[in-house]
């Protein structure tokens, strides 16, 4: 009798043991449908709190099975260049986180919020960087520029997800006729929607000296007519698009978007339990709740440079240099010319520096004394992010951490890799920067700035004139390169939040290709 008894157990227990297991170490996503809220995903997950039977467990457990294998089928589709429509996804995881001078000094303006020296932040860090300034770890205003689709427009998503997809497998590479396939630097631009300053950045590209020997790729999360016209007009080197497909265009109102079941930003706790909404256990560390307009720029940067390294034909075995640039940047005529040198000496160094910077920010820019200097030193975002030049090499040592960059709560993309640098890599990120910058900021408004009057026209005057200014020092035969060491340990302060949600550290990883 007591041999029968144990059996029993023993045929109990042993399953049982086995979903307890699977329950506490898979971490799935739940795609939660926004027509049926009656029961959401958490309800789900917590099977055991509401005392279900072994057999609503089991239940449970072939549902979430099945979700998970959707999931996987369109993370593979993704991969492949299709676009699946996404519902609300949320993984079952809690908890993880100028003018010119006499002397040829060009005293340049604060272009876009640029650092100019306030290093009181992240031991060396200037506070006041390319991000431009905050309030409570994020942007003090809602930029008028961010994409927003009407309902009115709901209609024409359909058939923008059906060309962002096509565009996407095909990888269609434009003049690659008339340039050949071989190219020797690689230029990633990131895009949205702001067409002024997208149109002054190919202007000064136009100019530069060895453009067609790059591959020029767009990674664009709008999908607009005018923009696309404008890029696929390029004749001077060869073209490719590509298009983040998680974006609010495509997504207005389920994640990556916004959903009407998501927290509002500043909801208080008893808002939160009262309205019970799908991410109320995932404030950011200032007690907000996501918001996509801000999140997308991480997620884009993150999905573009996986997909440049390891997905695209053209590209995944590159090993030259990829330069990342955003649409609001403006670029010298010899800035091509200056990388090579900076590359060509960077290779001949016993410890080289894993990313090369075209873009600095100064109170002051010296062309005479600094054309030709450079100066390696560690890498910090707010003064290093603009005009990075890598190689696959160096992107690998960074993926390795993507759990780092992608459960760091800071929206922005260059702070997080301050913080995979400074917590993950055995050597913190070298970087070589060019003291007389080659790439500047145009943007005078976007996420990050908070000015009432966006007028492009004055800050891309003012850029031009210290371009024109400086141009009898451009094109150096060689280089002077200086050593600087950290006048203390970089050490980084509270981070900028706005990444608190679960699912946005899910959907981050999900992009993630380690390297074979």
């Amino acid at each position: 009798m007591i041999r029968r008894k144990g059996r029993w157990v023993k045929y109990l227990l042993v399953p049982s043991a086995f979903f307890f297991l699977w329950y506490f170490q898979v971490d799935p996503m739940i795609l939660d449908d926004q027509k049926d809220h009656e029961k959401t995903p958490s309800d789900k997950l917590d099977v055991f709190s509401k005392g279900e039977t072994n057999m609503e467990a089991l239940k449970n457990y072939k549902e979430m099975t099945q979700i998970k294998g959707e999931i996987v089928r369109r993370l593979k589709e993704t991969e492949n260049g299709a676009v699946p429509a996404v519902k609300q996804v949320k993984p079952a995881i809690a908890g993880a986180k100028s003018g010119a001078s006499g002397n040829n000094t060009v005293a340049p303006p604060a272009l876009g919020g640029g650092a100019a020296g306030n290093d009181s932040q992240n031991g060396g860090v200037a506070a006041d960087s390319l991000q431009g300034s905050r309030q409570n770890g994020l942007p003090s205003n809602s930029p008028s520029d961010t994409t927003e689709p009407a309902k009115e427009i709901s209609s024409e998503i359909p058939e923008i997800n059906r060309k962002i997809r096509r565009t996407n497998m095909e990888q269609e590479i434009l003049n690659r006729d008339k340039f050949g396939s071989d190219f020797k630097y690689v230029i990633a631009v990131q895009v949205h929607n702001r067409v002024q300053y997208l149109r002054q950045l190919l202007e000064s590209l136009r100019e530069a000296r060895g453009i067609d020997q790059t591959l020029l790729i767009f990674s664009h999360d709008v999908y607009q007519d005018d923009i696309n016209s404008m890029v696929r007009s390029i004749n001077f080197t060869r073209v490719l698009q590509i298009f983040y497909p998680f974006s609010i265009q495509t997504h207005p109102y389920t994640f990556p978007g916004e959903s009407s079941k998501d927290c509002p930003r500043n909801a208080k706790p008893e808002e939160v339990k009262k309205l019970n909404c799908i991410n109320k256990d995932w404030p950011d560390l200032y007690g907000h709740f996501r918001e996509a307009k801000f999140t997308q720029t991480k997620h884009h940067w993150w999905w573009k440079a996986n997909r440049i390294f390891n997905h695209l034909n053209s590209t995944s075995s590159f090993k030259g240099l990829v330069i990342f640039m955003e649409e609001d940047h403006y670029v010298t005529s010899d800035f091509l010319h200056v990388l090579n040198l900076m590359h060509k000496h960077n290779n001949k160094l016993s410890n080289p520096a894993n990313i090369l910077s075209l873009g600095t920010y100064l109170k002051k820019l010296n062309y005479k004394e600094n054309s030709k200097q450079v100066e390696m030193t560690q890498w910090v975002s707010s003064l290093h992010n603009m005009g990075m030049a890598l190689t696959k090499s160096t992107w690998n040592k960074i993926i390795q951490c993507q759990n780092h960059f992608c459960q760091y709560d800071d929206y922005n993309w260059d702070w997080s890799l301050l913080y995979v640098s400074l917590n993950c890599l055995k050597d913190k990120l070298q970087v070589m920067v060019s003291k007389g910058p080659r790439i500047f900021h145009i943007g005078e408004c976007g996420v990050h700035h908070k000015k009432k009057d966006c007028n492009s026209s004055a800050v891309v005057n003012k850029v031009k004139f210290i371009v024109d200014s400086a141009k009898k020092y451009f094109f150096p035969e060689s280089l002077r390169v200086s050593t600087r060491m950290p006048r203390r340990k970089l050490k980084l302060k509270k981070s900028n939040g706005g990444w608190g949600d679960l699912r946005d550290h899910q959907l981050c990883l999900n992009f993630s290709t380690l390297p074979d």
